[in-house]
């Protein structure tokens, strides 16, 4: 393609021609007229021994200046090797994939893997919250930090938590577009927070204080389960009972079904749908934790059941508030627990934490523990349960020189 004798035509002669065929410009760029009398702008080059020709748009709407910078762009493109016509397809294929339907391809293409349709939802609501107004219809290909901000500072210092788990998931899905080829190969991802927002952002503890779960310290626990014991045995009391014996989680003890409990081996089951690590959880049951399934009466099904219905999330921090003890948390009981077992027992450190279904160690190491240690988990459950019904009457204490 020659460059020579650039800018042949003027502006008078492009209106006013009106022979049907190509009139050069120079560079590569003539004017076709057809014979319908139809008016178009059109680069000719030669790449790989290949005669190509790529239209630049109609001589009606793309003037004889912007004709000629378009040329020149494609020219330089053709200078890098790069094909101007697979170039533009390219970006007209970046241009369809907006930020709303990559993010609705990521969750559908990674929700399987997920532990709940649950998370896949929150992953919905968060991004249809926050991100979706402000850069939903826009081109992946084209976010760049200054819309990633935008996004994200105004709630960044008044809703810390929730704006950090928008832009980690913003990440993900700018780096899954990369991946797909929507984004450009390489292209720095504006959504980063190492090195790249967090020159830019306050780090989140410094804006935001770390909310732990409140939690009852171990020395009034015993006389807390007495006064809980004392209360009317429905389905929230029993519950909550269950979950501080066996150190389980809200969602893993409140939807435990009877098929998950062996009463003759004194196991509960828990499936890896339910754990937060995804994988099976097999807990040992005290004599008090089998009194309480066998206090619910059930016989197959949920055992906490309201109308039919295993009880809410809420029931038992709802349960806690009539109590009179808002000031703690139905999660807060695994760090009594903890502390329990860590400053008043001789329990190895793994069987602690194990029972409260932490990862200890390797793959290798996880199997070998899990069966090598249910003797000890046993006897740690046998010992917390002890310690829970230490106090039969509420309001007293248990012995001060007792240890567990």
């Amino acid at each position: 393609m020659s460059c020579r004798q650039l800018h042949r035509l003027t502006a008078r002669a492009v209106a006013t021609a009106t022979t049907p065929g190509y009139i050069a410009d120079g560079g590569g760029l003539y004017l076709q007229i057809t014979a319908s009398g139809a008016r178009s702008w059109v680069l000719r080059f030669m790449l790989r021994g290949r005669a190509r020709e790529m239209g630049l748009g109609s001589a009606t709407m793309v003037g004889l200046a912007e004709a000629r910078q378009r040329a020149a762009e494609c020219r330089r493109q053709l200078a890098d090797g790069i094909d101007p016509i697979d170039a533009r397809a390219r970006a007209r294929a970046q241009n369809a994939h907006t930020f709303e339907a990559v993010a609705t391809e990521y969750i559908d293409a990674n929700a399987g893997g997920w532990r709940s349709a649950k998370h896949a939802d929150q992953w919905r609501q968060s991004l249809g919250t926050y991100a979706f107004p402000v850069i939903g219809r826009m081109p992946v290909a084209a976010i760049d930090l200054a819309h990633v901000l935008r996004v994200l500072e105004p709630v960044w210092t008044t809703k810390t938590e929730t704006a950090t788990r928008v832009r980690q998931r913003i990440e993900a899905v700018l780096d899954y577009a990369a991946v797909k080829r929507y984004r450009a190969a390489g292209s720095e991802n504006p959504a980063r927070w190492r090195g790249h927002l967090q020159r830019i952002l306050p780090k989140p503890s410094r804006v935001s204080r770390v909310r732990h779960m409140s939690a009852l310290h171990y020395s009034e626990l015993p006389a807390f389960m007495a006064t809980l014991r004392a209360l009317p045995q429905g389905p929230a009391a029993l519950a909550l009972q269950f979950t501080i014996l066996t150190c389980a989680r809200t969602g893993e003890a409140r939807a435990a079904t009877m098929g998950e409990i062996d009463v003759d081996a004194a196991l509960w089951t828990v499936p890896g749908s339910r754990m937060k690590a995804g994988r099976e959880h097999v807990v040992p049951l005290s004599a008090a934790a089998l009194g309480v399934v066998r206090a619910t009466g059930v016989t197959e099904g949920a055992l906490f059941t309201y109308r039919r219905a295993p009880i809410s999330n809420n029931a038992m921090l709802a349960l806690l508030r009539r109590m009179g003890r808002g000031d703690i948390t139905v999660h807060g009981f695994r760090s009594t627990f903890k502390d329990w077992a860590t400053e008043q027992t001789d329990f190895p450190t793994d069987a602690i934490e194990i029972a409260l279904a932490h990862t200890v160690g390797d793959k290798t190491e996880q199997a070998y523990r899990r069966g090598n240690l249910l003797a000890k988990r046993r006897a740690l459950a046998d010992a917390w349960a002890a310690y829970c019904g230490s106090v039969t009457q509420p309001g007293r204490s248990p012995p001060r020189d007792m240890r567990w």
